[in-house]
């Protein structure tokens, strides 16, 4: 399983504090739903799963950088996500390990063309759409939005 970058890390070399910007935040987690609706719509087969576990990874990302954003931190490093993700939410060990291993699949993806297996998908989809509601509920309960 893949490591989790560690937090102290992070905060020294990745993280900058920022003001809140909520207009960001939203646009941020609109733009994440649009690209779910996409994902959720794509017929999946082989030609088609590693880009629809991308469009997942992707929006997980974005709904990590609108947490982080709540905090009033910006990252420069998508393994500082998945980290603060697991810092602040240690009960979800499971899931931020599951987030870090999309993260492999979707750089093998990018930088070197390798295709993500359909049974990842299908092992995996339940835990994908319930990483995507934990998300959102903690940037809820931080502000509604």
């Amino acid at each position: 399983m893949n490591d989790i970058m560690n937090w102290k890390e992070c905060e020294l070399t990745f993280i900058r504090r920022v003001e809140i910007d909520v207009a960001r935040r939203d646009s941020i987690i609109e733009k994440a739903f649009m690209r779910l609706k996409r994902a959720r719509e794509t017929k999946i087969n082989e030609e088609t799963v590693s880009f629809v576990v991308e469009d997942y990874y992707e929006v997980i990302k974005e709904l990590l950088t609108a947490y982080l954003l709540n905090s009033g931190m910006r990252s420069k490093n998508h393994q500082c996500l998945i980290s603060y993700f697991y810092k602040e939410n240690p009960t979800f060990e499971r899931e931020a390990y599951l987030i870090a291993h999309m993260s492999l699949f979707r750089n093998r993806l990018a930088y070197y063309g390798e295709s993500i297996p359909l049974d990842f998908y299908h092992k995996n989809k339940k835990d994908f759409e319930t990483i995507i509601t934990i998300v959102t509920d903690l940037i809820k309960n931080y502000r509604e939005f």
